[in-house]
């Protein structure tokens, strides 16, 4: 099985992380692609970390999974306007078109948006880029901030620490409840913030691209 994370510049650290962790206990053997337009020079995600991909983004093998992350507004919007010479998008298209799980995290599904992955489906983003993603009129935006949403073989999720919800339920999709539970024991998630939720939608989108 191949679970394939395509990134670039800019990206939020947990929206790659979360999965990459999570999914590593439930299977050690997983093959984990990070994909980026360069493989020879290391990602900086959008605090400063700084890691390094597996395959450039023209390796266009098959994968089992796209797991596509968020991350900063401007980053998002010029990979939106192909400004990198439309390599991301194609990229989401080609092998998007053919994988047998098509996931994103946070503004994720905004890039799975603009690839034209998620017309005709339900999904979730970032309670901040709700509007945003509602701006496109072949996808249905659910209503409410859920942690993730299935719709067929897409899993979309809320806003970056959401990646961690929506990985465990990709283990309980492609496993059973035991392995997932056990996947969550390793974790120690059984998460207990210090505030509850109060989320508000915002009136308009954002940024624009």
């Amino acid at each position: 099985m191949i679970l394939g994370i395509p990134v670039y510049d800019h990206v939020d650290l947990l929206d790659v992380a979360a999965p990459h962790e999570v999914l590593k206990w439930m299977d050690p053997d997983l093959e984990i692609r990070l994909l980026a337009g360069s493989s020879d020079r290391p990602a900086v995600t959008r605090d400063g970390f700084r890691f390094i991909p597996t395959h450039p983004l023209s390796d266009r093998t098959p994968i089992d999974i796209l797991w596509v992350p968020g991350g900063d507004p401007p980053a998002l919007a010029a990979l939106m306007n192909g400004l990198d010479g439309g390599h991301y998008l194609d990229y989401l298209q080609q092998v998007g078109s053919r994988a047998t799980w098509v996931c994103s995290v946070c503004e994720g599904a905004l890039l799975s948006a603009a690839a034209g992955l998620l017309d005709g489906y339900e999904a979730t983003t970032h309670w901040a880029f709700l509007p945003c993603l509602k701006k496109f009129n072949k996808i249905t935006v659910v209503s409410g901030f859920p942690r993730f949403h299935l719709d067929g073989n897409r899993l979309t999720g809320g806003g970056i620490s959401s990646g961690l919800d929506e990985s465990l339920e990709l283990v309980r999709l492609l496993t059973d409840d035991e392995t997932v539970r056990k996947v969550q024991q390793t974790l120690q998630y059984y998460p207990k913030p210090p505030f509850p939720e109060n989320l508000r939608e915002p009136p308009q989108c954002m940024f624009d691209w």
